[in-house]
């Protein structure tokens, strides 16, 4: 055990340079940061205008919209793509992936160590431009802000919103460093995914069960309601408790991984393609 342990390190040292300077990924660091720069904006236009214009209530409601719309729909989503896909199909691109099927290392030490390595990129990213964004976003209240924060219900929700965003790292990243490792073009399979999450709320509430996003969105602090006329096509299923959600989310990622692990053991390196 302790052998695979280091071996794992290893490999998790190894993919982390690769992850954070790989040159397919800076669209990754545009998308985290996207709300980061609007959400600072924000800041420093309505300090320039010395506020009254709207309440932090308001600010943490357009908050909530900006994670639910944009971090669990579309940033995240996309960012896991171009992080976990490019995990072993990058390597099969650039062909440099029989350099670690040469080394005496197990398929399933390699999987746990390129997951734990995209795993790590990913959710500092996420979970730090969340977090940024934030507190940015109702910075231009000051003293006030900072006592929602520290002293009201703020702290709990950026508590709630990071754990969200950690839980859709690991969530999705199991999905797509599967993909990357089963198909040629892991965009097929991450559009597929992606029509299915977004239609969650029309889905009967058995399907809504069968994807991320339904355990993600009951994790939040804050709801949103779907606007009209899309309200009145949503069918109402009974919201994960905490102790369901979590759990049952890391199952499902564990589950995944070890399918790709098991996988990874036949699978085959084809450069020619």
């Amino acid at each position: 055990m302790s052998l695979y342990l280091r071996q794992i390190g290893a490999v998790l040292r190894l993919e982390m340079r690769k992850t954070f300077l790989s040159r397919r990924g800076w669209w990754v660091y545009l998308l985290a940061f996207g709300p980061v720069f609007l959400t600072g904006m924000h800041w420093l236009i309505e300090s320039a205008r010395h506020g009254g214009r709207h309440s932090i209530g308001e600010d943490t409601l357009v908050f909530a919209g900006i994670f639910h719309f944009y971090y669990l729909r579309l940033g995240i989503f996309f960012g896991c793509v171009g992080v976990f896909s490019n995990l072993f199909r990058g390597e099969v691109l650039e062909k440099t992936l029989h350099y670690y099927y040469l080394t005496p290392l197990r398929r399933e030490v390699l999987v746990a160590g390129k997951y734990l390595a995209g795993l790590l990129s990913a959710t500092v990213l996420w979970v730090g431009s969340t977090a940024i964004s934030f507190m940015l976003i109702g910075r231009h209240f000051g003293a006030a802000y900072n006592d929602y924060v520290f002293h009201g219900p703020g702290l709990g929700q950026l508590g709630s919103y990071c754990l969200v965003a950690a839980l859709a790292c690991a969530g999705y990243g199991a999905v797509f460093l599967m993909s990357g490792l089963f198909f040629r073009n892991p965009m097929i399979p991450a559009a597929v995914v992606m029509v299915w999450e977004n239609i969650n709320p029309f889905l009967p509430a058995f399907l809504k069960k069968i994807s991320v996003i339904f355990y993600l969105k009951n994790l939040c602090p804050v709801e949103i309601p779907i606007p009209p006329p899309f309200n009145v096509m949503v069918i109402d299923a009974d919201p994960a408790p905490f102790w369901v959600a979590v759990p049952g989310l890391l199952a499902v990622t564990l589950i995944l991984l070890a399918y790709a692990a098991l996988s990874a053991r036949s699978t085959e390196i084809g450069y020619s393609e």
